[in-house]
């Protein structure tokens, strides 16, 4: 008992060695970063990404199905269908046509401009 009391102290730090602490509200910070045209160029790039993220989630949902049944649909694990939400993982179109399937979906691709 006492190696962990030990432990737990050396992770223990004083107001002086991190300051204040002060939240900032994340509206906040995104005001700002909205502000940034590096941040705004970067934000429209990964904007397709994150548009199928949300329709994804938003399919799954709507049809009540969880991150398990999906997998099961797509004959994969649990934690792949989670990292394809997170955005960790990009997927290939051949799997994404097998997403659609299993959300009993129609895929539409569109290029503009």
């Amino acid at each position: 008992m006492k190696k962990a009391q030990k432990k737990l102290k050396q992770n223990v730090f004083t107001k002086e060695e991190i300051g204040e602490y002060n939240p900032v509200p994340f509206s906040e910070i995104r005001k700002e970063w909205m502000k940034d045209p590096a941040f705004l160029e970067a934000k429209k790039k990964s904007a397709p990404e994150y548009v199928l993220i949300r329709q994804i989630i938003e399919g799954r949902i709507k049809r009540n199905i969880s991150q398990k049944m999906l997998a099961k649909r797509l004959g994969t694990g649990q934690s792949a269908v989670s990292r394809l939400e997170s955005g960790t993982y990009n997927p290939t179109f051949t799997f994404v046509k097998k997403l659609a399937r299993a959300l009993e979906t129609d895929l539409t691709v569109t290029f503009s401009k």
